[in-house]
């Protein structure tokens, strides 16, 4: 090592954090030792050393460490911190491996089995851009799968009017032929000159037998072949009745959210547009509230996420109860809920939200026989007071957040009332 050029290097910096007037702790006097050194073309493994990590981490992390012009190991630290827990990743790869097998047709794709495995084994894969591409790719061939069942089973059922109408075609024709065959031997008959004597009824005899058997056997062909289609019909009555189980088991899937049991995200925007409608015409005063769990994340960090799960299923079944037809609740996201509640007088709004503070404020979650008690923030936005649903539900955003700035445990209304 060039002792003297290291002197030089040591000498700058001091003079540098002094002109710049920056204290020299042990973290400013190594960042600005880098820069010197990098001026002096020499090279410091430590610094190098710093480069290297930052090369290892992902690519958003590096822009970031870039932009904010980190250079120590001590200031990536923050940034390190943002990394989404081992366990938040566990759960996000099983979410993702579940969203990637079809819903409708049963058969999963070897390659997709080997895909969902590899997550398995190593969740924190998903954040790679090559696998998020792969991904992609799955739910593609996931859809593509679902549509492919669809639109065999409408075949089917096109298969059926197509085998029914053959069937009705046959039974006509056959009725036509017998009966201009009837009509023929009645033309016989009524031109039948008597005199000819037992001669002339002894052939028409023969010609009604005749046409009679010919009648016969046509019409029981006529009852094979729908006997044989009535077999078909009940087989395809039984696949249609099961593809209409399938596609109302999914439809419910899509509306519901599968732990809370209100409506799921999507399920409750396209409720909001129905409830947005009847608003315009009719102006229906509504409000809309937006609660969130207080510490929830406390709870998951020391009883597990079992009991997270436990504690948001109960708390929407208490807004569920005590939510009214007309009106709606969904799950924002994690625990976050959002409730459209239509009131014509403020007090009956007050009485709704009273009601749902009094209960979770005098009760407790039970989870394995342990008491815990949890208490909620909300806001509280009056779609009246707003140009557009949009601003309406921002406006309740910033009220909850207000309410949980300021000590958390309360509801705030746009008005400053405060429950």
């Amino acid at each position: 090592m060039d002792t003297n050029k290291v002197n030089e290097i040591v000498k700058e910096t001091i003079i540098s954090l002094h002109k710049k007037n920056i204290p020299a702790t042990p973290n400013e006097y190594h960042k600005e030792f880098c820069k010197i050194s990098h001026v002096y073309n020499f090279t410091v493994e430590e610094c190098e050393q710093f480069k290297k990590l930052v090369k290892k981490l992902s690519k958003n992390e590096q822009l970031e460490i870039e932009s904010k012009n980190i250079t120590t190991i001590e200031d990536m630290i923050p940034i390190l911190l943002n990394r989404v827990s081992k366990e938040n990743i566990n759960n996000l790869a099983l979410l993702f491996n579940n969203s990637l097998k079809p819903s409708i047709s049963i058969d999963v794709d070897k390659d997709l089995e080997r895909f969902t495995i590899k997550i398995g084994d190593s969740p924190a894969l998903i954040f790679e851009d090559d696998i998020q591409k792969e991904m992609q790719d799955f739910i593609t061939k996931r859809f593509e799968a679902d549509k492919n069942i669809v639109k065999q089973k409408t075949s089917e059922i096109a298969k059926l009017l197509t085998l029914m109408g053959q069937y009705f075609s046959d039974a006509i024709h056959s009725s036509d032929k017998g009966s201009n065959e009837v009509s023929n031997i009645k033309s016989k008959i009524e031109s039948i000159d008597m005199k000819d004597g037992m001669k002339s009824l002894s052939d028409l005899q023969n010609q009604l037998i005749d046409a009679a058997k010919s009648i016969e056997n046509e019409m029981s062909n006529v009852g094979e072949k729908l006997n044989s289609g009535k077999s078909k019909v009940e087989t395809l009555e039984q696949k249609v009745k099961k593809l209409e189980q399938e596609l109302e088991k999914t439809k419910k899937e899509s509306l519901i959210d599968h732990l809370t049991g209100v409506l799921s995200r999507g399920a409750y925007e396209n409720s909001v547009k129905k409830i947005e409608n009847t608003f315009m015409r009719n102006n229906t005063q509504y409000a809309i509230v937006f609660f969130d769990l207080d510490h929830f994340k406390k709870v998951n960090d020391t009883y597990g996420h079992d009991a997270g799960d436990i504690i948001l299923s109960t708390f929407a079944k208490v807004l569920s109860k005590n939510t009214r037809e007309l009106d709606i609740v969904g799950r924002y996201g994690g625990e976050e809920f959002v409730a459209i509640i239509h009131f014509n007088l403020k007090r009956e709004l007050l009485k709704y939200l009273k009601r749902i503070k009094s209960i979770i404020k005098d009760n407790d979650f039970i989870y394995k026989n342990q008491k815990i008690h949890l208490t909620f923030s909300a806001g509280v936005a009056i779609r009246n007071n707003h140009n557009s649903y949009d601003s309406t539900i921002q406006k309740a955003d910033m009220l909850l957040y207000e309410a949980k700035e300021t000590g958390r445990d309360k509801i705030i209304l746009e008005d400053g009332t405060i429950i």
